[in-house]
């Protein structure tokens, strides 16, 4: 065999004979302009935006550094989407398909995935660009400076989602006030109602209280804008509804990235050993490629400050079907996400044969290990994923001017804000909400302030 697909489909048949369960996989060649476009923006088509162009910019300076290299990227949905680099060698694109294919079985069991799948569809790239396509209508129809600064403040609260909630989600009760508000009749009350001093009849009686918006601090930001902005036209409301559903899409990705780039590394590497069918060198090469994916750190570097998910994920995969057998973790895979995966089975043994640590770095540049205390590991590598990687704010109080307050729960996050970069982040939401809008936080340094903005 010296053909792709015809490795690929050997590949598949051993997956299958092996477990692996998923929906089917569209494997698609594309050259590494096309590649790396894709990565960026997250998906192949997607609404157009400035931010997107500088991630480019980043990532293709990685790429230079030797920091960063990508092999192929995949979208979980029935069917799965995966595209390969062609200018891949083939032991490289051999050992990619098997890396895919375990990613599919990963997002057709873990309860993450199967709840974004069941509340979004599984055709993300078609819905991704049906709203690309009404992105361009509304710059056809708006002009392009106004839709801009519509995305600009809906791609800052990307990550303001409450994925607790559902992605389709009915409106809060409509509020009522007391005037609006009638007692029932009775002959005995419209007597007492007429007697001297009290109220005169006919009146309405007042009963309850004005309910308020929102009716609990609401943490799912995109929603509540899109629900309650007081001058949002229709498109505009679509754009932050567009920008959140492709958010509920990319949180399981996000939530389970140790767990699934492990999962997959774990059986690209198993499929690779039992292929029998692969020829020597073909084989060599491959798993060559597979020792750059889950090495512990970048470029030739000896000492690693940052997790590489692909061999963190990796070791514990090895290490729990080695200890607790092959179902023991399919039964994981299927309900856990990074936050259970690393609490539960990250172990202090596991973690010396690693060699991780905590470290930090004091003003002058000097790096130091500061603890390997295995529960101190631990939240060190989960602390960047709490609330989807972002500050935990909730919308608090919408005033009958249409004020807006927000509050950062610093407590729960155990940080407080960059201030300059929050306050940017407010002057990009003032602009779609017209009216203030301030919110409550600590800074930097854990003292109180409030932030204010206001439309120009």
């Amino acid at each position: 065999m010296t053909d792709l697909s015809e490795y690929a489909q050997r590949v598949e048949d051993l997956a299958h004979k092996l477990g692996l369960e998923y929906y089917p996989v569209e494997f698609e060649l594309v050259p590494d302009k096309f590649m790396m476009e894709t990565a960026v923006y997250g998906l192949p088509v997607r609404m157009p935006h400035w931010s997107f162009g500088v991630r480019y910019i980043h990532q293709l300076v990685q790429r230079n550094m030797g920091h960063s290299r990508i092999f192929e990227v995949m979208f979980p949905g029935d069917p799965c989407k995966a595209y390969l680099v062609d200018a891949n060698s083939l032991p490289e694109n051999v050992l990619v398909v098997a890396h895919v294919l375990g990613h599919a079985d990963f997002s057709r069991r873990n309860q993450l995935f199967k709840r974004s799948m069941e509340m979004a569809g599984g055709k993300i790239l078609e819905q991704a660009a049906a709203r690309a396509h009404r992105i361009d209508a509304a710059i056809h129809d708006h002009g392009e400076e106004r839709v801009e600064a519509v995305l600009d403040a809906a791609l800052a609260l990307e990550a303001h989602i409450d994925i607790n909630r559902l992605l389709h989600r009915g409106s809060y009760e409509a509020p009522g006030t007391d005037a609006a508000v009638e007692a029932p009749s009775e002959p005995f009350r419209d007597r007492y109602a007429a007697l001297p001093g009290e109220a005169r009849r006919g009146e309405p009686k007042p009963v309850g209280t004005r309910k308020t918006l929102p009716p609990q601090p609401e943490y799912d930001l995109l929603w509540f804008i899109a629900q309650h902005g007081p001058e949002l036209e229709g498109w505009e409301r679509d754009v932050f509804l567009a920008v959140r559903e492709e958010s509920f899409y990319f949180f399981p990705v996000f939530a389970c990235q140790i767990m699934n780039e492990g999962w997959a590394s774990y059986w690209h590497a198993r499929l690779l050993r039992e292929a029998d069918f692969l020829p020597h060198d073909l084989y060599v090469s491959a798993i060559k490629a597979h020792s750059d994916v889950v090495r512990p750190y970048a470029a030739d570097k000896a000492l690693a400050l940052s997790v590489n998910p692909y061999h963190l994920g990796f070791s514990m995969w090895e290490r729990i079907v080695e200890t607790e057998g092959l179902e023991a973790a399919r039964r994981i895979c299927a309900e856990e996400d990074d936050f259970g995966f690393v609490r539960n089975h990250l172990d202090k043994e596991l973690a010396e044969k690693l060699d991780l640590f905590v470290y930090e770095a004091s003003s002058d540049g000097e790096i130091k290990v500061a603890s390997r205390d295995i529960h101190a590991i631990r939240e060190s590598i989960l602390a960047p994923k709490f609330n989807f990687g972002a500050p935990r704010v909730a919308a608090t109080k919408l005033d009958l001017d249409g004020s807006l307050t927000l509050d950062h729960d610093y407590q729960s996050d155990g940080r407080g804000l960059d201030v300059q970069r929050a306050e940017r982040v407010l002057d990009y939401v003032v602009r779609v909400w017209r009216r203030p809008v301030s919110l409550n936080t600590v800074d930097d340094r854990g003292n109180a302030r409030t932030l204010n903005a206001r439309p120009h």
